[in-house]
């Protein structure tokens, strides 16, 4: 090789980067996200793996491409305005909202520049939340889950399952101001189209929800609804044991509860909600507005009944629902 040719072969080499340091870069995470939960980790778990899966259908990868910062309330409302001034502070590239209308307004009121992806049961006009479900305005949009329509169905489907003129007991949070979509008339409007009366009862804590059953108890209510409080999907478990040592056939909105010894559950897919989350956080970080992109209403719902446990409370589920169940757990 000539000397000439050998100094300019070395002079390429030199212009050149390595390519480990190239691959080293691009491994580094290039956006930030703000997970804003009113709820905990370890109630959420499967949420947030189905967060990541939207994420990944969007293009993102946590620890490749983008970093997620986690806030969780552990169901104390109070926390929320910190948590979400923290987020802001951290200047991430989206607030996701996991759970909770509280949470939701909560990040609202904490930055009207970062833009907002929610998930609720809540409708999000009626909350104040958006403008608009076609165009939510300013820089929030997200995912519904149809709460008041939802309720109206369990009240019927509860209701079928335990016939009978004695009460229905609705379990409200009273900490959740926004917990459910139907107000207590609203409640009561559609309990008399069931020619049934109801009680309504309140528990805003892991200890007011077993006082709370003691209290159903005393007043020889029949059944049970649960409103839509992210506590009580937090609680699944707790709620479902408690139903089942006082003898109450129970209703609820996530399919957690049944499969946890619950005896029903009917609303949206709160995976699936997660999941469209994840999707539109993706598309926001790649540029597109907020306020251009539609609420999007919950189109997955899930019926899900536990014979095993309609047996132990002596329970006899008619045939027809049994029959519009999407799954029975035998």
């Amino acid at each position: 090789m000539r000397r000439r040719d050998f100094i300019t072969l070395l002079g390429g080499a030199a212009a050149v980067p390595s390519f480990r340091p190239l691959a080293a870069r691009a491994q580094q995470p290039s956006a930030t996200i703000g997970f804003l939960s009113q709820g905990s980790p370890e109630g959420e778990a499967r949420f947030v793996s189905a967060f990541r899966k939207g994420l990944n259908e969007a293009g993102f990868v946590e620890g490749r491409n983008v970093t997620i910062e986690f806030r969780w309330a552990e169901n104390d409302t109070k926390r929320l305005p910190e948590l979400a001034a923290e987020l802001v502070a951290r200047r991430v590239g989206v607030i996701v909202v996991a759970a909770g209308t509280p949470a939701v307004l909560a990040a609202k009121a904490a930055t009207a520049a970062i833009p907002i992806v929610f998930q609720t049961g809540a409708d999000p006009v009626r909350t104040g939340l958006v403008q608009s479900l076609n165009r939510p305005g300013g820089n929030i949009t997200g995912v519904s889950g149809l709460g008041q329509e939802t309720e109206t169905k369990r009240l019927g489907l509860l209701n079928e399952a335990r016939p009978g003129a004695g009460p229905i007991a609705v379990l409200f949070n009273p900490n959740d101001d926004f917990g459910g979509q139907m107000s207590k008339a609203e409640f009561q409007a559609a309990a008399a189209a069931l020619n049934r009366p109801l009680e309504f009862f309140y528990a805003g804590s892991n200890r007011e929800i077993d006082t709370a059953f003691e209290e159903m108890i005393g007043k020889k209510v029949e059944a049970v609804l649960l409103n839509s409080s992210n506590l009580y999907v937090d609680r699944a478990g707790q709620i479902a044991t408690l139903a089942a040592r006082h003898v109450l056939p129970a209703i609820h909105a996530v399919s957690d509860f049944p499969h946890l010894g619950g005896l029903m559950s009917y609303g949206g897919s709160i995976a699936d909600r997660l999941r469209q989350v994840g999707t539109y956080a993706g598309r926001i970080l790649k540029g597109e507005k907020p306020g251009n992109l539609p609420v999007v209403q919950a189109t997955k719902f899930e019926f899900v009944i536990n014979l095993q446990t309609a047996r132990t409370i002596g329970l006899t589920i008619p045939p027809g629902l049994l029959a519009i169940a999407d799954e029975v757990i035998e």
